[in-house]
């Protein structure tokens, strides 16, 4: 199947989920490309930055996964096509 490269930003409110998330990006650690972190320490707050390549229902799932999470807002940005 056809893949297609996705930015998920993901901004984490609640610093008790922390360890259900990584667990999570575990999981589909084979499609991620890379990740950045930034503690936004002065507003107890963490932006994660997530590239995946992989096909549109795996990034759907991991990108739902992690929206069910209390505590975190999560938006995704597709390629315009796979490549």
């Amino acid at each position: 199947m056809e893949t297609r490269i996705a930015l998920i930003g993901i901004i984490v409110d609640n610093m008790d989920v922390v360890e259900e998330l990584n667990k999570i990006l575990h999981e589909y650690g084979k499609y991620i490309v890379g990740r950045m972190g930034i503690p936004y320490r002065e507003k107890n707050v963490s932006i994660i930055s997530i590239v995946i390549d992989a096909e549109n229902n795996v990034i759907s799932s991991l990108s739902g996964k992690l929206g069910m999470l209390k505590g975190i807002s999560v938006k995704t940005v597709y390629s315009k096509s796979g490549k």
